[in-house]
């Protein structure tokens, strides 16, 4: 059987790592530093190892013949000012694709499944008689732009890493630490962000008879827009339409010759996301008509896949996260409208999925920060262990003697 718990040595090492990570994040898509520090791990560790995807590198731990599985953990931060007062603070900063200089910080937790995953990869090194099989390490870029696992796919990652039986993952969340969750089914939302362009007929205000006003147009095609949910998606279903900028004009006695709309939205199902955006794309021209205004441009900024827990497997890892860690610290959750892009890992090449939720907030914290909070910094312990632990239980069971 593998060990699932470190030792002093190990621990400490883990917890090292973690503040490195937190200290030095880096912007999707330019996680150069953090990949670096990665390879320099696996060397270490003796392990093979490839880039892909850029800034995503991919370890494989070879023990024998036995089953291939595969273990995902992100690797990018996010523009955000960091504001724990932690003392390993992030200071860093990066530059968005437009040039901006903006504050990084590691707000969503990746950092801690990064130092799990590498704290897992020695551990299981130090063991070779307690499993055997080939672990598929991937340490993915981008998730935070949905960029991360396509780039990965589309640079050859099963065509240069071994085909594995299924795929985890796992995500820092704010609950209890030392405690687990996990959804069977669909698990985590579908989100597509759009860009609405509306056009119309800049007027001075005064002259209103001349113009086509596009703020008057957009605000009818916000209004509009809530009414998918409440009037047209089954109570039964899940959805949401969020309006999340509105930018127009220059001066108050101007009417604008255009405005730009961004939108969220959020479903658990392709059908109901097939849906809701051919109803935003029916309502956005027929209120343009009605305002006599010109076709609106309607574009695709980014798309978050559907992250699917294949049950017969979430089953098998509930069961062992239970034996693992207690009954009373595993959770069956109602799935999260929160979007994630793991899911395009395993269904590029048609194999099941499972991914889990684990706890970073201390028993002590009244009002613990939510991920992409400036604020956001899950205890040390028993968060950290317990990631490691999550991962070494659920591994060892498919590939443990």
């Amino acid at each position: 059987m593998v060990t699932t718990t470190l030792n002093d040595h190990q621990t400490e090492r883990l917890h090292a790592t973690y503040k490195h990570l937190h200290t030095h994040p880096e912007l999707s898509m330019q996680e150069h530093q953090t990949a670096a520090f990665i390879e320099a791990r696996l060397d270490e560790l003796g392990l093979e190892h490839f880039r892909c995807g850029g800034t995503g590198v991919v370890a494989l731990q070879r023990n024998g013949e036995g089953p291939v599985i595969a273990f995902r953990a992100d690797t990018d931060g996010l523009p955000i000012a960091e504001d724990t007062g932690a003392d390993y603070s992030s200071t860093a900063t990066g530059k968005l694709p437009d040039g901006t200089e903006v504050p990084v910080m590691h707000g969503c937790g990746h950092d801690t499944h990064v130092a799990a995953a590498l704290a897992a990869i020695e551990a299981l090194a130090g063991q070779p008689s307690a499993w055997a099989g080939t672990i598929v390490w991937i340490f993915q870029p981008g998730e935070e732009t949905s960029q991360g696992a396509a780039a990965m796919v589309e640079d050859g990652l099963w065509d240069r890493a071994p085909r594995p039986e299924v795929v985890f993952g796992q995500h820092v969340f704010p609950f209890l630490s030392g405690a687990l969750a996990f959804t069977s089914g669909n698990a985590m939302a579908m989100a597509d962000s759009l860009k609405l362009t509306l056009y119309g007929k800049q007027s001075h205000g005064s002259q209103p008879q001349d113009s086509v006003d596009p703020i008057v147009l957009g605000s009818h095609i916000v209004t509009r827009l809530q009414s998918i949910v409440s009037r047209e998606v089954s109570p039964l279903s899940s959805a949401v339409v969020t309006c999340g900028s509105f930018h127009a004009g220059l001066k108050e006695n101007i009417i604008p010759d255009r405005a730009e709309l961004t939108l969220n939205v959020r479903t658990l199902t392709p059908e109901v996301r097939q849906q809701v955006l051919a109803a935003i794309t029916r309502i956005v021209n027929a209120e343009a008509a009605a305002s006599g205004a010109p076709q609106p441009l309607i574009e695709e900024l980014y798309t978050f896949p559907q992250l699917y827990n294949d049950p017969e497997h979430t089953e098998v890892v509930a069961r062992v996260l239970r034996e693992e860690l207690g009954e009373a610290q595993i959770h069956e959750v109602p799935p999260a409208m929160g979007s994630e892009d793991f899911g395009a890992l395993a269904s590029a090449i048609s194999v099941p999925s499972v991914y889990w939720f684990f706890g970073g907030t201390a028993a002590d914290d009244p009002a613990p920060a939510v991920n992409h909070s400036p604020h956001f910094l899950p205890t040390l312990e028993p968060t950290l262990s317990t990631g490691v632990r999550a991962i070494l239980g659920v591994l060892g069971h498919y590939v443990g003697k």
